[in-house]
């Protein structure tokens, strides 16, 4: 084989090692991070109308429980036909 085909070759490889060496240091230092503010911000919104959407449906269930208890106390007073 050529040596100055090999040391080519060689010297791709290691410039392409060090260069996903790099990346991957980039972005684990990024992901260790922590997330941003923008983020951040966006996640506790969320949060927020979730616990919303949850107080919601409480109340929802406790009416629909409040129906059903009223539609099955006049049922049993109706006289069958």
């Amino acid at each position: 084989m050529d040596p100055d085909l090999l040391l080519a070759a060689l010297a791709v490889i290691s410039v392409t090692a060090i260069i996903a060496r790099t990346v991957v240091k980039i972005a684990n230092m990024r992901l260790s991070a922590g997330p941003s503010d923008d983020l951040q911000a966006r996640v506790e919104e969320l949060e927020g109308t979730v616990r919303g959407l949850q107080q919601e449906l409480v109340e929802t269930q406790e009416r629909l429980d409040f129906a059903e208890r009223l539609l099955a106390k006049g049922s049993g007073t109706q006289a069958p036909p």
